[in-house]
């Protein structure tokens, strides 16, 4: 798999002062107009003019602060920084979301493609991408821009697939959450009904497999509840490593934000500009529904569903994929697709198909994305919401008027409640269909509660913000399917704590080390211990860890031994207990506090102790020295080995209570544990007279092992310790590593 390569012309290092002053960047000649021949559309005139316009200043951590005259000059100059510091994982996230991965992956990313596009249409995005307003235009315009004149100025990078970036592209991929709607949809089920196979759903499909929790942490304050009368949010996103770039991107027509932007896509996801600030958490709303659908075959073959008292032709639709062969080369896979208004046809259950219905407004969830992004006070930010084009993200929201608010995802369609939408409905009924989409007002949320703060964990909103938070009587179950988490308790405890919040007490808040799963769950373990018979073999066998464990604090830190055993514990109990607890339809957590028996908490202690003892020698290991950060290359799917550099983190995975997230494990031929995901972009704002922020980036900004950046921020990343963000030109002035325009 070819990657894009670091360049040192392009990222050599200028200290301490406006070194390498702008010049007049001309587009290289040859480059340019051999691309721009090939599509009028793509004019090296147009290049030189956005080239001639854009300014960009890396500061001392490698972070890109872009300027450009319009905001279509500044997209230009945030998608060229982009792919100079991960042109791959730009790419890479295009092909997945326009069902293109197998182009470069082959077989195994066939199924993939299918499920993406039963909903994405090429031709009908570049339909729907004519008709968009001209500023939008313009913007995906220079988005493309922007990426080709990379490939353009540098000759040395060989994308995969894609070697030209059109506009309309951009409406596959128009919100940033790390997983969309789509990826509910089970592959082997949709593999399964379009091959015309009988496949069993995987286990991680079935929700059983051990898998860390995927999420975030927002915290919005009230300046009643800060030292200095300011609003404070925390953006602490759980995603994969390496999933955004943190980037500052302003125009002189009013753009300057700054935060975490999806690769690839042209508007800061998570962040926040002079006034107004927003953090977005996986949620838990129900708004994505399965309709079964009864059906019928004519005598002269055509198929219709029932619907009430009627028949309607099922809709079908050729579907044309290429997938990577083993010699390089492609070859074509073609399906016939089907669906009911409800939907696409993605799977079979009990003899009839299934249709999921799902948001589908690629249009304004762009126009949502990037306006919100422009936003100067709560009024605004609501007025864009009102797109209602957010399907899987909470928000919170703060601003520099002192608004606070916890809001759910907007696109919520109204459904008669009688019926159970986690489960799949019937589809042949119209009392189960969609019935518009609720008002923004009749949701739950919290704004400007009279406890001072607001926060999401991915729990239920109903917690959100304390004694005021929404109840849950007050509305239909569909907006809650993921109930409470061992975060939500720890967030009401921290943000409890205090009523004179800085930023300072706020980061400590999000890495406050108490671990409540284990609080809850210890105490059974060590019960469970004291009930043995005194003189039992098995006490004794077990008697050093858990004098460990009732002694501990049950808090997180690299010196900690009794956490090692609770982790090791914790996972074997989950496993011994997944498939009891779905049966009855309980969290894992619940199930494992109340239902799990003496014998199996002791059960997974004695497999632990063994796990511990054959892979680290001693019952007694540091959990600095199995939990580690570890980045070796610039792959996409990180390879790890005990025999190479890394830094041990302190805290958890987010499935045991840690709102400081680190989802790791063993891989093949590790015995230690390397994270993939959890803590990402982590920032804390305050929104005073000026802004001011801290954050740090895992590991470093660009993804060129070679790049100074590559691992700068590691220490600060597993201590917590935030570093100031340069915000205003003032506080960037000392701290230029480089100034150059596109192509320089």
């Amino acid at each position: 798999m070819h990657r894009a390569q670091f360049t040192g012309v392009s990222r050599r290092r200028v200290l301490g002062t406006a070194a390498g002053a702008v010049a007049a960047a001309a587009l290289p000649a040859a480059t340019a107009e051999a691309a721009a021949a090939a599509d009028s559309g793509y004019t090296a005139a147009r290049w030189r003019r956005h080239v001639a316009r854009v300014t960009i200043t890396r500061d001392d951590w490698g972070v890109a602060h872009v300027l450009g005259e319009s905001d279509a000059d500044a997209v230009f100059g945030m998608m060229y920084t982009q792919a100079e510091d991960d042109f791959n994982r730009v790419e890479t996230n295009y092909l997945v979301a326009l069902g293109r991965l197998a182009e470069a992956e082959g077989e195994s990313a066939l199924w993939q493609d299918l499920r993406q596009r039963l909903y994405l249409d090429h031709e009908e995005l570049k339909k729907a991408h004519a008709r968009c307003p001209a500023w939008l235009r313009a913007l995906t315009q220079a988005w493309a821009d922007g990426l080709n004149y990379y490939l353009a100025t540098h000759p040395e990078v060989r994308p995969r697939v894609i070697r030209r970036f059109e506009p309309w592209m951009t409406l596959s991929f128009s919100e940033g959450s790390i997983g969309g709607d789509i990826e509910s949809i089970p592959l082997s089920q949709l593999e399964a009904f379009y091959s015309g196979r009988s496949l069993p759903m995987t286990e991680e499909e079935r929700g059983l497999a051990f898998r860390e929790p995927t999420g975030s942490n927002g915290m919005a304050i009230a300046p009643s509840h800060t030292r200095d009368g300011h609003a404070l949010l925390l953006i602490n996103p759980h995603t994969s490593f390496f999933f955004r770039a943190e980037q500052h991107v302003t125009s002189k027509q009013g753009l300057n934000v700054y935060g975490a932007a999806t690769w690839g896509q042209f508007f800061v996801y998570q962040g926040f500009n002079a006034d107004t600030g927003w953090m977005h958490t996986s949620s838990g709303i129900d708004n994505i529904d399965n309709f079964a659908e009864t059906i019928v075959t004519g005598d002269d073959g055509k198929r219709f569903y029932r619907y009430g008292d009627a028949l309607r032709p099922v809709t079908t639709k050729q579907v044309t994929l290429s997938v990577r062969t083993e010699d390089g080369g492609q070859e074509e896979r073609r399906f016939t697709t089907y669906a009911t208004h409800h939907g696409p046809i993605v799977r079979e259950e009990g003899g009839k198909w299934v249709a999921c219905a799902l948001m589908n407004k690629p249009v304004d969830a762009l126009k949502q994305s990037y306006l919100r992004t422009k936003t100067r006070d709560y009024d605004e930010y609501i007025g864009v919401a009102e797109l209602k084009a957010n399907s899987s993200n909470n928000t919170l929201f703060a601003d520099s008027k002192g608004d606070i608010a916890f809001l759910m995802p907007q696109f919520v369609p109204k459904r008669d409640d009688r019926f159970d939408y986690l489960k799949t409905v019937d589809g042949s009924d119209p009392a189960t269909d969609w019935h518009g989409l609720h008002s923004l007002a009749s949701m739950p949320q919290a704004v400007n509660p009279k406890n001072g703060w607001a926060f999401n964990t991915n729990n239920w909103p109903w917690t959100a913000a304390g004694d005021d938070s929404p109840h849950a009587a007050d509305y239909p179950r569909y907006f809650d399917r993921a109930g409470e988490n061992p975060r939500g308790p720890q967030a009401v405890r921290v943000l409890s704590a205090r009523k004179d919040f800085t930023p300072r007490t706020l980061i400590d808040a999000a890495f406050d080390p108490y671990l409540t799963a284990f609080a809850r769950l210890v105490p059974g373990l060590v019960a469970a211990w004291d009930a043995l018979p005194r003189g039992s073999a098995r006490r004794k066998r077990l008697s050093a860890p858990i004098a460990l464990l009732r002694d501990w604090d049950t808090r997180w830190s690299a010196e900690s031994t009794a956490l090692s055993v609770a982790v090791f514990w914790g996972e074997d109990l989950w496993a011994m207990t997944a498939q009891a607890a779905a049966d009855a339809g309980m969290s894992g957590w619940d199930y494992m506090a109340d239902r799990a028996t003496d014998a199996q908490r002791l059960d997974a202690l004695a497999t632990a102790v063994a796990r511990l003892e054959r892979d680290f020698g001693s019952q007694e290991v540091p959990w600095g020295d199995i939990n580690r950060y570890q980045r070796n290359d610039d792959a996409i799917v990180q390879e790890f080995s005990d025999d190479k550099p890394s830094v041990p983190i302190p805290f958890t995975s987010s499935r045991w209570g840690s709102l400081a997230s680190f989802g790791a494990k063993s891989y093949p031929g590790t015995k230690r544990y390397y994270g993939t995901s959890g803590n990402s972009f982590v920032a804390v704002v305050e929104f005073g007279p000026r802004v001011r922020a801290w954050a740090v980036t895992a590991g470093g900004v660009s993804g060129h092992p070679d790049s100074p950046h590559f691992a700068d921020q590691v220490e600060r990343y597993a201590s917590g310790n935030l570093r100031p963000v340069y915000f205003y030109p003032d506080e960037l002035a000392s701290h230029i590593e480089r100034r150059y325009r596109p192509g320089d």
